[in-house]
């Protein structure tokens, strides 16, 4: 669905345009209706979806049993977090301030296509991650049995 890497600007008032190659499948796929929440993994990088991506991950998070704190932590970084915006005329978002400032997004970002969501990178925490090899440390078995 979505891939691709982007260079982006946000606005003064917090906006980012959405590139133009990702219009269609989103108004298609969601109606210009988009989700932004944190990455739980990752403190430099929101995770956007589309509106239905959303929803299943959304009913996935909070089937998990509330009495484990790392469930409790996840559902209120996911779900709780989770804003909902709508693409304008113009094709841009309006991200929350709050995340922007947790996540230390400022005029300059990496929009990241991942398949079935974006990830939207500081572009100072995307361009760390790529100067990163991956090591044979951190090879998993099922990195080792792909044909790349």
């Amino acid at each position: 669905m979505f891939t691709g890497e982007n260079a982006i600007t946000i606005d003064d008032k917090g906006r980012m345009a959405l590139p133009a190659a990702y219009r269609e499948s989103v108004a298609e796929i969601s109606q210009n209706r988009l989700v932004v929440t944190y990455n739980p993994y990752e403190r430099e990088c929101l995770w956007i979806y589309p509106t239905p991506e959303w929803e299943k991950v959304r009913d996935e998070v909070m089937s998990l049993k509330s009495s484990r704190q790392a469930h409790r932590d996840l559902q209120r970084k996911l779900v709780g977090a989770a804003t909902h915006v709508e693409l304008d005329g113009s094709g841009r978002l309006l991200l929350p301030a709050t995340a922007r400032t947790t996540t230390g997004l400022k005029k300059h970002a990496v929009l990241l296509g991942m398949g079935s969501k974006f990830e939207l990178w500081t572009e100072s925490a995307q361009q760390a991650r790529l100067e990163l090899p991956i090591s044979e440390a951190d090879l998993t078995p099922e990195m080792e049995n792909l044909s790349i």
